[in-house]
């Protein structure tokens, strides 16, 4: 395997790509009392459309999130159970463009691991368990469709694309699940979970070689074709829609508006983006902000105003929201204090101030074992190394913000959707 060296941030990475195509990548944690493991497939509930061995395939909206219930459903044996024995906590989760199974330990990791391995890539499904699940993920599927923030962030991402998968919830509808069968499953199982689409990424008192050795042991050898996806025709920079609006069971109302970003970006770029992003957003509407503290001093935001970026394939969203009494007086004041932040800029204090708090932020979470794996993950993916993302936050300009909410908080790409009590 080889190695790469980190000396600002005192970490070290070992990473290998195998035959079968599988990345690999290892932090070694000497001392540390857990250890942690993702294994991960490129595959999420944006990509609904996709061409294997020359074809061109529709499938039902949910079916990679069936597909991760499902994994943990075998023949013979309680992974659960296995995973318990060896004193092991494993879960899974499943995004619009990544599922990851993960487990943490104090012990076995190793046995743990090839639990892990084989767990993934050897799928069991029946058209009994599946109908079966269908009645399961349904009843979730209700209770999410009854939460009103999942509701007001669906409804502003209907608002903003027209097409992009993004539109549709990552579990579904009690419709959509209903078109899944058991071939579906075996289908997209066998497009999307090849190691080609995967990787393998594991943190704490390991031995990086011993993590390589027991995946070429457990994991099938041959590389094989890898899917092509299909997210929709490109989009407008503006919203399909300005405003969404619903009422339901709700004490206040809530709220959240947001715009489209560039979302071709890829590899430093698209690292570059969400860390300018996220940094500008927070140096212009977060909790340290004058225009946070003038708002919550009016009564019109409460702790729970929040901004920050969305990253999902072929798309990303630059977004603010929270409960308000005024929802549209807070979104009003947004778009004028850009106007005011784009002419005159921060203050360099506060601005060097956040920067520094930023930055301890950033160092502070290479000491959880799985968030050093979930920033490996989406890095793999998208073709950039989260370990240097140190270097470009110290990198950014005030200049840099400007530009950002300049351009993201133009009044004609926003949109807003709202959430109102239903008495």
């Amino acid at each position: 395997m080889q190695q790469r060296e980190y000396q600002r941030i005192k970490e070290q990475v070992w990473f290998d790509t195998l035959e079968n195509g599988l990345a690999i990548y290892v932090v070694p944690k000497k001392g540390f009392y857990k250890s942690t493991a993702v294994f991960a497939t490129k595959y999420g509930g944006s990509d609904r459309r996709f061409k294997l061995g020359g074809k061109w395939h529709d499938t039902p909206a949910g079916v990679a999130h069936f597909l991760e219930h499902k994994m943990f459903d075998k023949k013979d044996v309680n992974v659960m159970q296995q995973f318990s024995a060896l004193g092991a906590s494993p879960n899974a989760f499943t995004s619009s463009g990544v599922t990851a199974y993960h487990f943490e330990c104090t012990e076995n990791f190793e046995e743990n691991l090839r639990i892990l391995l084989k767990f993934v890539t050897e799928p069991y499904f029946t058209e009994e368990s599946v109908a079966k699940e269908q009645g399961i993920i349904a009843q979730e599927i209700r209770m999410i469709e009854d939460n009103p923030q999942f509701v007001v962030y669906r409804n502003l991402m209907q608002a903003l694309y027209a097409e992009n998968p993004i539109r549709d919830s990552v579990a579904g509808t009690v419709e959509s699940i209903a078109r899944i069968s058991a071939q579906t499953l075996y289908y997209c199982h066998e497009a999307f979970y090849t190691p080609s689409n995967m990787v393998l990424c594991a943190a704490g008192d390991i031995d990086p070689e011993r993590v390589r050795e027991i995946a070429e042991e457990v994991l099938p050898g041959e590389k094989k074709e890898t899917a092509e996806r299909d997210y929709g025709k490109s989009e407008s920079p503006l919203p399909l829609e300005n405003r969404k609006e619903v009422k339901m069971e709700v004490g206040v109302p809530i709220f959240i508006a947001g715009a489209k970003l560039e979302s071709r970006l890829t590899g430093q770029e698209r690292q570059r983006q969400e860390l300018v992003g996220d940094f500008a957003i927070n140096l212009f509407l977060g909790k340290s902000s004058p225009l946070y503290a003038r708002l919550y001093a009016e009564g019109l935001i409460n702790n729970t105003f929040y901004g920050g970026t969305s990253f999902f394939p072929d798309g990303a969203v630059a977004v603010f929201g929270g409960e308000s009494r005024d929802p549209d007086a807070v979104f009003s004041a947004v778009a004028e204090e850009a106007k005011k932040f784009v002419a005159e800029g921060p203050e360099r204090k506060f601005f060097e101030r956040l920067k520094r708090a930023a930055l301890g932020e950033e160092i502070r979470g290479l000491n959880s074992m799985y968030g050093i794996c979930t920033r490996r993950i989406p890095g793999h993916f998208e073709g950039f190394d989260p370990f240097k993302s140190i270097d470009i936050l110290d990198e950014i300009t005030i200049e840099d913000a400007v530009s950002f909410i300049a351009d993201s908080f133009k009044p004609e790409k926003l949109a807003i959707s709202l959430v109102r009590p239903s008495k």
